[in-house]
C-alpha cells in the first residue's frame, strides 16, 4: 500500500491554489471563517504545499479567545461538563408524565414512550426497532405501503446523490442512511405487497 507523503492532501479536485498569481494545484485545505459542525463542512480555502505552509505558520486557533476560554479549550475534559442527550435520564422523551392522569405508575411511564414511535401498524403487524429507525430516516409513518416506500426512496436518492444534486458530496452520510434504511424495509416482512 502506498502511503501519502503529505497528510491532508486532496488530489484530483481540479482546484487552483487560492494564493494570488499561483498556478499550482490547490491540494491542501486551510480553514477560514466558519468551522465544521454537525450542520455541514466549514469554510476552507485550498492552497498548494508552499502556500499552505505559509498559512499554517501564521494560523492561530486561539485568536480572539480570552485566557479563560483558552484554558477551558485545553482542558482534557473540554466538552464533557454535562451529559449528552444520549445519556440523560430524559433521553428521547418530551415531558415527564402527570401521575394524576394514570391509575398505574407503569402505565404512566410506558405512555411517555408509546406516543413517540408506534410499535405496531394499524393492520396489527409489529415493527422491530430497526424498522422504526429506518422509517424515521426516510421520514415515513408506520402505515406506509410498499409503493410509498419506493417513491420516498427515489425522491431522497435524487436529493442526496452527488450525481443528481450538482456534485454536492456533503450529504453522503444521509444518502448512506437512506440506502440502508430502504434495503432493510424492502426485505422486511411487514412491508409486503397489499
Amino acid at each position: 500500500m502506498e502511503r501519502e507523503k503529505f497528510h491532508g492532501r486532496v488530489k484530483g479536485q481540479g482546484r487552483r491554489c487560492a494564493a494570488p498569481q499561483c498556478r499550482e494545484a490547490g491540494e491542501f485545505r486551510a480553514p477560514v471563517g466558519r468551522a465544521a459542525t454537525s450542520n455541514g463542512p466549514g469554510d476552507y480555502l485550498y492552497f498548494c504545499l508552499e502556500h499552505v505552509r505559509a498559512f499554517n505558520a501564521g494560523y492561530d486557533w486561539f485568536a480572539g479567545m480570552t485566557r479563560d476560554e483558552i484554558e477551558e479549550a485545553q482542558m482534557p475534559l473540554a466538552g464533557w461538563t454535562e451529559a449528552s442527550t444520549t445519556w440523560r435520564a430524559t433521553q428521547g422523551v418530551d415531558q415527564p408524565p402527570r401521575w394524576s392522569d394514570f391509575r398505574d405508575p407503569l402505565e404512566a411511564i410506558s405512555g411517555r414512550f408509546r406516543d413517540r414511535v408506534p410499535r405496531a401498524r394499524t393492520d396489527g403487524q409489529m415493527l422491530t426497532v430497526e424498522d422504526r429507525r429506518a422509517l424515521q430516516h426516510l421520514g415515513l409513518t408506520v402505515d406506509t405501503d410498499r409503493a410509498t416506500l419506493r417513491a420516498r426512496y427515489t425522491a431522497l436518492l435524487r436529493l442526496y446523490h452527488p450525481d443528481r444534486n450538482g456534485g454536492d458530496r456533503s450529504q453522503e452520510k444521509k444518502l448512506q442512511q437512506v440506502v440502508e434504511a430502504y434495503q432493510l424495509l424492502r426485505a422486511s416482512p411487514v412491508f409486503v405487497e397489499r
